[in-house]
């Protein structure tokens, strides 16, 4: 199973929710897979910050779903979220982490995955009942599909190769524009103000 597959089946089934990833590889094959969702999607870059910032949202707007686009070694770096999740129950949150056992934007070398640990497993164990490891294409849609659907935090860990698509187009903007792309969608879908004009005495 390849990722940009499972962003191809993902991405088919996103209208208006807001999706938080993290940056590396996946940037390019997810504005590639869906592109109508490019102005919905904010590229986070600090490792272990992802789906952090995915809860914030899905708190901030309860009535929006969420969807964060993580990875294995980001989740890793931040085990202490899925207790988060466990405990605060987000109603909005769908959490779906690329598990290719490497740290692929460093040159490859493995995470904890490649052994014996299992993140669908941990956080079962920190109390999400809903968090599944997917194998296949057709898993892993099912499973997104439950998660957009879900009255609470659901898990995707999505198995996938550590190749990447070289034959696409690739992302122009930088981490500002970025931001400023996604807080006008958000102001602009949701009605609201989140970055004003300055004012000036």
């Amino acid at each position: 199973m390849n990722r940009f597959d499972c962003m191809h089946r993902l991405g088919a089934m996103l209208k208006d929710e807001l999706v938080i990833l993290s940056l590396g590889a996946s940037v390019d094959e997810w504005y590639n897979a869906a592109p109508h969702m490019r102005e919905a999607s904010l590229f986070q870059q600090q490792l272990g910050c992802v789906t952090p910032q995915a809860f914030g949202l899905a708190v901030g707007l309860p009535h929006r779903r969420i969807v964060s686009l993580d990875t294995d070694g980001g989740v890793m770096f931040n085990l202490g979220i899925l207790a988060t999740l466990a405990n605060e129950q987000p109603k909005n949150l769908l959490v779906v982490v690329w598990d290719n056992e490497c740290y692929q934007s460093i040159g490859g070398p493995p995470t904890h995955t490649a052994g014996r640990v299992n993140i669908a497993r941990i956080a079962n164990g920190a109390g999400i009942p809903d968090a599944y490891e997917a194998t296949t294409l057709d898993d892993f849609e099912r499973h997104c599909a439950a998660g957009l659907k879900a009255q609470a935090p659901y898990v995707v860990v999505a198995k996938v190769g550590r190749e990447t698509r070289r034959d696409i187009r690739r992302k122009h903007s930088d981490g500002r524009e970025d931001k400023y792309i996604f807080v006008r969608h958000v102001e602009k879908t949701e009605g609201i103000v989140i970055m004003g004009p300055s004012e000036h005495n």
